[in-house]
């Protein structure tokens, strides 16, 4: 990684401080004087929810990190970097214990397993990555039946919820028990759209009303916090375990954290073991984790601000329109005028300013996301670059 780009990113990284916030309507008009920084610096990526690290960048910023404070090594998961990890994570998330897992879907998985105890029906988002996306473990390696509500939505409501509870005992001649709840906040399926918080404090109450366990997969929490204005440890609040991804905006190679209470944390390790998860060594994803941890969620909450002024300008050039999803986080849509060449004008941003975007669709239109490599650039000099490659 060149000097100058090592730099820069230090000052987003979480391993020095940030600038003070500022209030978002302010944040254009503090950076309206601006000087084009070299081609070679890291770029602004407008796909993703975060950094991912080439392996010498990797490399590099781990020796960073250890050059302040020293990376110590885990043990198949006990000690150094890992035990500081997780014990940052009870921290954000106001769990009594947290455990890292090589993977979220294994951390999904032994949740679900875990909280439903020999209650054998969990219900879930159709559109979730537990039911679409983890290859029916659930049924095929720990003898859950997966019940899907809200085909083809977000999320489904408390009323639902009950509703099909309820008509389990006229449907279904003998009882299994439900034995938890999972919900996936945000979506990735549904364009990384939220679950209202009212939706989720209702489904808590009825859920611990009825003593029915909650998962929450929140792989990208954060993502909701900063565009909510809930924070990571609210949210958790409401669900008995949480599972948060290492690797989604946290710049390590992998790596998953599952949040809950003593006793259900505590069963993990020997899961973890008998399913082939336990590693003699995770200290690189960890060190790497703890160190983006430092001011992610200002960083996050910086970059929305920031995107909100930026497609405030944006939105005044001709020919482009951004607008942010309802109920979305980072996703926003991106529509062309029928005039302008979708494929020129990705090819300019990333040739002539070091912009990655993707190329819009055959109607001209598409989705692109933020995250913080925009706080990479000041705005005057995004503007300039789209203002440039759509001329």
């Amino acid at each position: 990684m060149p000097k100058a780009n090592r730099r820069n990113f230090l000052k987003l990284s979480g391993l020095s401080a940030l600038p003070a916030m500022i209030p978002a309507a302010g944040l254009f008009a503090a950076e309206k004087k601006h000087t084009p920084e070299p081609a070679d610096e890291l770029p602004i990526k407008f796909f993703g929810d975060g950094e991912m690290f080439e392996p010498a960048a990797y490399i590099d910023l781990l020796k960073q990190a250890n050059s302040t404070t020293a990376i110590e090594r885990d043990r198949y998961g006990d000690g150094g970097s890992i035990a500081a990890l997780e014990k940052k994570f009870t921290e954000i998330t106001g769990k009594e214990k947290a455990i890292f897992m090589p993977t979220g879907t294994m951390a999904n998985q032994l949740a679900i397993a875990v909280l439903s105890g020999e209650n054998t029906k969990v219900f879930v988002q159709d559109t979730s990555h537990v039911y679409r996306d983890e290859a029916d473990a659930a049924q095929s390696v720990f003898q859950k039946r997966l019940m899907p509500l809200a085909k083809g939505e977000t999320y489904f409501t408390a009323a639902a919820l009950k509703q099909a509870v309820d008509a389990l005992a006229e449907q279904e001649v003998f009882k299994s028990g439900v034995g938890a709840v999972s919900i996936e906040n945000p979506v990735r399926r549904s364009e990384g759209r939220m679950v209202p918080l009212d939706e989720i404090k209702k489904i808590s109450a009825y859920c611990k009303a009825n003593d029915i366990k909650l998962h929450l997969d929140g792989a990208r929490i954060f993502l909701a916090a900063a565009w909510s204005g809930v924070s990571v440890k609210e949210y958790a609040s409401y669900f008995d375990t949480v599972y948060i991804s290492l690797y989604k905006y946290m710049g390590a190679a992998g790596g998953a954290v599952l949040c809950g209470d003593k006793k259900v944390i505590e069963k993990m390790p020997h899961l973890i073991k008998i399913h082939g998860g336990s590693m003699y060594g995770n200290w690189a994803n960890a060190a790497m984790a703890l160190n983006r941890l430092e001011g992610l969620e200002l960083r996050m909450l910086q970059t929305r601000m920031r995107s909100t002024d930026l497609f405030t300008e944006l939105n005044k050039l001709p020919g482009i329109k951004i607008t942010a999803l309802d109920g979305g986080t980072n996703l926003y849509k991106l529509e062309l005028a029928k005039e302008v060449d979708g494929k020129k004008l990705q090819a300019s941003l990333k040739n002539n300013f070091n912009i990655r975007m993707p190329i819009p669709d055959n109607n001209n239109s598409g989705l692109i996301a933020v995250n913080e490599t925009l706080l990479y650039r000041d705005l005057a000099y995004v503007v300039d670059a789209f203002t440039k490659s759509l001329a």
